[in-house]
């Protein structure tokens, strides 16, 4: 059963994966002290430009994987915006008390919530998880035994999963049906979650063993893939700070809002 997305192949995906990942670690840093509305609101155009146009998927597929992140943003912005606290009141009824305040502070934390899932969703579609475990063995250092084993269990959840259809399929085969209320529940748990897991550590077991008789606790070791900087990395570094620089120019010289920081 196929679990991976066809794409095409881009400059992002040539990007170093240890750098990758500290890189956008930080981005999430430096957003957790950006408190302007209009700047956290221009810095979403950044990382949206690149996965409409430079991630290789299809449009339609974005589209798809775009709904959940829509959805996350309504919802925290929401939040706050009709349960918050605040001086000037724009409409009040019952629990709900939306001011300008609350407004402006739970559109701040939508357009952050978004901005975390935009990185975060650029990092899983241009990144494939076996060279992000070797550059993090190469670059950054981590140790094999533990790199390749969450290699392994990268590798195992869509192994699961096929297990688990599989083992759906069978049930209904064999005409087994389905209960109510709390007895489906425990139903669930013996004729599902039992054998998978069961399944699932015996598969460890072996894995294990094999690592133990590979010597994969031994730092001396040779790569098949070798994982380096180029100049992709720059241009990454280059096209946020001149992505960074502009939404901050253009939302202090142009400012959508008239609060400019929403801690007051």
């Amino acid at each position: 059963m196929q679990w991976t997305l066809q794409y095409k192949e881009t400059w992002l995906h040539r990007l170093n994966p240890a750098f990758k990942l500290v890189f956008i670690l930080a981005l999430f840093i430096l957003l957790l002290f950006v408190h302007n509305p209009n700047l956290i609101s221009n810095v979403t155009v950044v990382p949206l430009i690149l996965i409409l146009f430079a991630t290789g998927h299809q449009k339609k597929i974005l589209a798809i994987l775009m709904i959940p992140f829509l959805l996350l943003f309504f919802s925290s912005a929401s939040s706050m915006m009709f349960f918050g606290q605040g001086a000037t009141t724009w409409w009040k009824w019952g629990i709900v008390h939306i001011t300008e305040e609350s407004f402006f502070r739970g559109l701040h934390i939508g357009f952050r919530a978004l901005n975390f899932a935009l990185l975060g969703l650029l990092f899983a579609l241009t990144t494939r998880p076996v060279f992000l475990f070797y550059s993090l063995i190469q670059q950054l250092k981590v140790p094999p035994r533990f790199a390749y084993s969450f290699m392994a269990a990268v590798r195992i959840l869509p192994v699961m999963m096929e297990e688990f259809q599989q083992l759906r399929a069978a049930l209904l085969i064999r005409g087994i049906k389905k209960k109510k209320g709390f007895a489906r529940i425990m139903q669930s748990v013996t004729l599902y979650a039992v054998p998978l897991l069961s399944q699932s550590i015996r598969r460890a077991h072996r894995i294990a063993v094999a690592m133990e008789a590979k010597q994969f606790n031994n730092k001396e070791r040779t790569y098949y893939y070798k994982q380096t900087f180029s100049r992709v990395d720059a241009y990454f570094v280059l096209y946020v700070m001149v992505g960074f620089s502009l939404a901050y120019w253009v939302g202090t010289t142009f400012p959508y809002f008239d609060m400019t920081d929403v801690r007051n």
